[in-house]
């Protein structure tokens, strides 16, 4: 590996303090020396067998990814050119309380079925752990970006309980509970639920907070996707920032939208409830993406009561008449808890992928375009396709609101988060677009957060929630995990028309000292890693 010298960059460190101009040296994965205003003074200036120079981009951190769904990706696609074009180098993976590890056979093939519309069903990929710490020794043969792992509460459960809506018993509890230790013994930074996917959403409050009391002994943190982000929305918040105060653990919310029309200009609230926990000690982070509408399979909105026992009996009901109706009153009429209590608006929900090939004309229309299309009421078309595609549908829900979006990006304790979902023909732009997005609109075009602020959102303040020595700022004997951007031109290609398409203006992006961009292309550099939790 050469020493490199980057030269005359305009520093931004990932602290929030001011920017300047320094000679940054790289070596051996880290950096070793940083001379600032080097050529303005007059000093002797750092060489290296290798010379780059950044005049007119901005060197920063390297971009972290505080929800990702690259489970999968990561190993299936060694280019991986999502997320490396957008500067990212770590990303933070067993989101929303369902992924792979920690899993037996049974538990692995239920899981796989279930999130099939996150990552696709898998058969790509050679599934060779069970344990968090194999998945973590997986990733460690070389991916092209570093990851980090929750523990996701939702396969925990289906683990040692199964998919019924009921109690644990006290033997499953603490199965659970050693469940969760070994993750975190094993390198895991924390637990993710998913409040809204079955099986997680069957815990009661006095479950999660026993689980979270682990998570806490280990110096983790929880990080859940609460109850509702609908109608019930400000309570779910405050039901998880109470639940975590009772255990002492840290709290970092799940992409913390504020959606769905009982929701419209809410965000104070929201930021306020926040602002009254900090005040009383709580420690808060939260994550969100730089657009309106959110992402999630079309099965996930359906009433919890239809998924109980997993998907083959989802697929039964389904399939069977009087249940069908029933499922179809609860989305249509009612509000289902896995529609966040808001009666589904068909008009709003956009096919984004399916898996089956024979269903491909419904990609990037709504249910209710092709409804109307059909000549048939919507459930039915939405029923079609969940039977026919195997639950395996992924969907764009444009329910959000733009000024609550910008006033929860502002908050002291916010960090950036894509949500990306890489499955499907035409998957949400924030896969592809979500960091070089803050950067050209949300900062450069807009002015809602300044350079340096946003920067801090997107390495410094999320590497301190993981608990990262040497990682998240520019400082010497820190891993050089760093990208280098055009302010002036950097952005978003990917659109919601054209969502595969990289970024702008991100033309040289380092993991640990190496090039994974350089001049603006993907090189073969898999120098990622897993980034296990530090112990407390």
């Amino acid at each position: 590996m050469e020493q490199l010298v980057i030269r005359d960059a305009d520093v931004v460190d990932g602290s929030g303090e001011p920017s300047y101009r320094a000679d940054v040296v790289v070596d051996r994965g880290r950096i070793v020396s940083i001379v600032k205003e080097a050529a303005a003074a007059g000093c002797q200036r750092p060489g290296a067998m290798r010379e780059l120079d950044a005049e007119g981009l901005v060197l920063s951190p390297g971009f972290i990814d505080m929800h990702a769904h690259s489970d999968l990706a990561l190993l299936r696609d060694p280019d991986h050119s999502a997320k490396a074009a957008q500067g990212v180098t770590l990303e933070v993976l067993g989101q929303d309380g369902l992924s792979y590890a920690p899993v037996d056979d049974r538990t692995l093939a239920e899981v796989r079925r279930t999130i099939t519309g996150w990552n696709g069903h898998g058969d790509d990929v050679d599934f060779d752990w069970r344990s968090v710490g194999e998945y973590l020794d997986r990733l460690d043969r070389g991916i092209a970006v570093n990851a980090a792992y929750l523990v996701p509460q939702g396969t925990v459960r289906a683990l040692a309980v199964g998919w019924e809506d009921r109690e644990a018993t006290p033997e499953e509890l603490e199965r659970m509970r050693q469940l969760v230790a070994e993750g975190l013994e094993q390198g895991a930074v924390g637990m993710s639920s998913g409040l809204t996917y079955t099986p997680g959403m069957y815990a009661k409050d006095a479950e999660l907070t026993e689980l979270c009391r682990v998570v806490a002994s280990y110096g983790g943190y929880y990080c859940p996707h609460h109850r509702s982000y609908g109608a019930g929305a400000l309570e779910a918040y405050g039901e998880m920032v109470a639940l975590a105060r009772e255990a002492g653990c840290p709290l970092h919310l799940a992409h913390a939208t504020m959606n769905f029309s009982p929701n419209e200009g809410r965000a104070a609230e929201l930021l306020a409830l926040l602002d009254d926990a900090l005040a009383a000690g709580a420690d808060i982070t939260l994550d969100t993406y730089p657009y309106t509408p959110g992402c999630t399979t079309l099965a996930a909105l359906l009433p919890s009561w239809a998924s109980e026992g997993g998907p083959e009996a989802l697929l039964a009901r389904l399939a069977d008449e009087e249940s069908a109706e029933r499922i179809r009153r609860h989305l249509e009429v009612t509000g289902s808890d896995g529609c966040h209590g808001v009666p589904v608006e068909w008009d709003t929900v956009e096919i984004s992928g399916v898996t089956a090939p024979a269903l491909a004309e419904y990609v990037g229309r709504t249910v209710g375009e092709s409804a109307d299309r059909r000549g048939e009421a919507p459930w039915a078309t939405a029923r079609r396709l969940l039977v026919e595609d195997r639950l395996g549908t992924t969907v764009l829900q444009h329910v959000g609101h733009e000024e609550n979006v910008r006033t929860i990006m502002r908050h002291r304790v916010h960090t950036g988060g894509s949500d990306g979902i890489l499955q499907g023909a035409k998957p949400h732009p924030r896969a592809y677009g979500t960091f070089p997005q803050y950067l050209g609109r949300y900062v450069r075009e807009l002015g809602v957060l300044s350079l340096e602020e946003c920067v801090a959102h997107l390495t410094g303040r999320p590497a301190a929630r993981l608990r990262l020595p040497d990682r998240g700022l520019v400082r010497e004997g820190y891993r050089a995990d760093l990208v280098l951007f055009d302010p002036a031109t950097v952005a978003p290609g990917a659109t919601f028309e054209q969502p595969r398409t990289l970024p702008t203006g991100i033309p040289y992006v380092l993991v640990d000292g190496r090039f994974v961009i350089e001049d603006g292309r993907r090189t073969d550099v898999l120098a990622g890693r897993a980034v296990r939790r530090t112990p407390a």
